[in-house]
């Protein structure tokens, strides 16, 4: 009898992942093998979908679903798991009790949907593996979220002259805070951040409290961050278009061989 093979919603073989958003590739950093290596986004490498006519060296942008829904490297064969919220390569590891822990847990389970481009991941426990004797409530909250993969927005970096500005509008308003009395702030993260009060970087400001401004990707840098997100119903329902603009993703299987487009 044959095997009921299940490829997840992505295509059988190989295959690349493209960013709608940012229109950057999924990409094993610097092509490393190492266990805890990051995976990025990067400007695409090579842009034929022919196996023969693409440089070997482009692997590192290749992907493959295994028979178990492990999301795998091309370039190195190994999978990719969740380490704080980041994608990264993992090599298999050996069971250790308590089981599961950070160390030893089964990978997570990739999905992708085509008629909406997401990728959702799929774990078989708790991806903080909390401490035994939490309370069973603390426990069982993760299985209420949906994990998003979800790209991160860059800002560029700051000047001299957005600095200075920024000093004389608070040198400005702030004798006409002094008759304002105490009120209420609602600063967001991002105002915050970008205030220089706190040193948040942008893959630690929380989906739902990202601002419209800190949706602004701006950066010359090439690198991207990915990330996986929980949300529950809710939270999902109440984020702008812009960040579930940042969930959509390309999925090209690799061809074996040119196409015949014209008559014979």
């Amino acid at each position: 009898m044959p095997a009921d093979l299940n490829t997840y919603g992505f295509p059988p073989g190989y295959f690349v992942i493209k960013n709608i958003a940012s229109s950057r590739m999924l990409d094993i950093d610097s092509d490393m093998v190492e266990d805890g290596t990051r995976v990025i986004l990067w400007p695409e490498t090579e842009y034929s979908i022919v196996e023969d006519m693409r440089r070997p060296e482009a692997n590192n942008q290749v992907f493959y679903i295994d028979t178990s829904g492990a999301l795998c490297s091309r370039s190195s064969g190994h999978a990719i798991d969740i380490e704080d919220d980041g994608l990264v390569l993992r090599h298999r590891r050996p069971v250790s009790h308590p089981f599961p822990n950070k160390y030893s847990h089964p990978l997570p389970r990739f999905a992708y949907d085509p008629a909406t481009g997401r990728i959702t991941v799929v774990f078989a426990c708790d991806p903080t593996y909390p401490a035994s004797g939490d309370l069973d409530a603390a426990m069982s909250a993760w299985k209420d979220k949906t994990y998003i993969l979800t790209e991160i927005p860059m800002r560029k970096p700051r000047t001299i002259i957005d600095n200075a500005s920024e000093i004389l509008t608070s040198a400005i308003t702030m004798p006409l805070a002094l008759f304002g009395g105490n009120k209420q702030s609602n600063a967001t993260p991002e105002a915050v951040w970008t205030a220089g009060d706190i040193d948040l970087k942008e893959d630690e400001i929380l989906e739902t409290e990202r601002s419209e401004e800190g949706e602004v990707d701006d950066s010359p840098e090439k690198i991207r961050q990915v990330r996986v997100v929980g949300l529950t119903r809710e939270e999902e329902k109440a984020l702008g278009e812009r960040a579930k603009s940042r969930w959509r993703w390309e999925v090209t299987p690799l061809r074996s061989t040119k196409r015949q487009t014209g008559p014979m």
